[in-house]
């Protein structure tokens, strides 16, 4: 009876030895795919990041151009209007002198101020 029970028990044994085996073989295929994976993912990750740099660089690149011609557009039309001023102020003293010669009426002299200053 004692020869049996060791017979069983090796046999157990061997059993339970070949069933670690194979999940340590399961469990280094596992681990394996896992690192694949992982290495996988982040060259995708850092492809996908550069990807994402150059995008960000365009777009700042155009919004940059962007700024800079709305900028510009405004400092002309700044110029235009000072330009403007200037002219029309001109105008208004040349009415004026016009006026103290007699060429020009008082009535005409204001509706001609009036205009002006409206513009200004």
């Amino acid at each position: 009876m004692e020869a049996e029970k060791g017979k069983y028990i090796d046999k157990f044994l061997k059993k339970a030895d070949k069933a670690i085996q194979e999940g340590i073989r399961k469990a280094d295929e596992a681990l394996e795919e896992a690192v694949e994976f992982g290495t996988m993912t982040a060259k995708q990750a850092a492809k996908t990041g550069k990807e994402l740099r150059n995008q960000a660089k365009i777009e700042r690149e155009a919004l940059q151009k962007k700024g800079i011609l709305k900028i510009n557009e405004g400092l002309t039309n700044v110029k235009n209007i000072t330009s403007n001023t200037n002219d029309d102020l001109e105008v208004l003293e040349k009415l004026g002198k016009l006026r103290k010669a007699g060429v020009i009426t008082e009535k005409e002299f204001q509706a001609k101020k009036k205009n002006i200053l409206n513009r200004i």
